[in-house]
């Protein structure tokens, strides 16, 4: 084959994603990856956390698109049973300076957009943590984790049925 409609480099999350939206069987869609198999590379090395959006400058792409992608993410697991949990996270302040800088991360995620995000006092972080020795805390509630290998079979099955062929050389 001298030409193809598509070409995806890179078999990870991305690339699969990418592969899997734009697949269709009245396209040649192929995805080319230097591992032997799709997901070898930095997608099965990550910390498979679902992110909120906090720690991204307000307006900025990473903020937007972090929020965008919390969202859809649960949505994608959710419709099709890819495992994940929505655990929920506390960023700690041990002190006044750090209580000063998690105020600063609670309005910057409030003004990206982040899903249910709360400051909690002492005795709410000893209800979700007793062990924890904090003056105060941000709560996140749509943080979560996912498993990430189950996603990209998800994303390469996706791509090879809407293709109608196996899409990865």
């Amino acid at each position: 084959m001298e030409k193809v409609d598509i070409l995806v480099v890179g078999a990870g999350v991305v690339g699969l994603a990418i592969a899997s939206e734009l697949a269709r069987r009245d396209r040649d869609l192929f995805i080319v990856e230097r591992e032997e198999r799709y997901g070898m590379g930095a997608s099965s090395r990550n910390s498979e956390v679902i992110h909120a959006g906090i720690y991204y400058p307000k307006g900025s792409l990473k903020a937007e698109l972090c929020v965008k992608g919390n969202r859809m993410l649960y949505s994608i697991c959710r419709e099709n049973g890819i495992p994940h949990k929505r655990l929920g996270k506390l960023i700690v302040a041990t002190n006044e300076e750090e209580m000063k800088t998690i105020e600063g991360l609670y309005r910057q995620g409030r003004e990206n957009g982040a899903e249910g995000l709360e400051m909690i006092d002492e005795e709410m972080i000893h209800r979700f943590e007793p062990e924890v020795r904090a003056i105060g805390a941000i709560y996140s509630p749509s943080t979560g984790i996912l498993d990430a290998h189950a996603l990209m079979d998800h994303f390469y099955r996706k791509a090879k049925r809407n293709s109608g062929v196996d899409p990865l050389i």
